[in-house]
């Protein structure tokens, strides 16, 4: 079964925004202000990407006196390189195997 919270990661790094933000904040905590000035975007839209990389564990906030600042979660992302590191040692091992008809 492909539904997993990896699959779910690789699907949100799928949209240029969202991977630009991971780039972004690979680098280190930024605040919502900062992710907007850098994206050349507007603020409810680089929330709205925020959200649903909060709700896949991809980053988490730390709130600091007025602003949020969000930081990227490594874990989540390294178990998702290691399924595609697993798919693509299959299919490496796999590449002279076709099913017949």
């Amino acid at each position: 079964m492909l539904i997993s919270s990896e699959v779910d990661v690789i699907r949100l790094l799928a949209d240029p925004l969202r991977a630009r933000m991971v780039e972004l904040l690979a680098d280190g905590a930024l605040c919502t202000c900062h992710l907007v000035a850098e994206l050349d975007a507007k603020q409810p839209l680089v929330s709205h990407h925020l959200r649903a990389l909060r709700e896949a564990g991809v980053v988490e906030r730390e709130p600091h006196g007025r602003f949020t600042y969000y930081r990227l979660r490594p874990d989540t992302l390294t178990a998702a390189a290691d399924r595609l590191t697993a798919l693509a040692a299959r299919a490496r091992a796999n590449a002279g195997v076709r099913r017949e008809c």
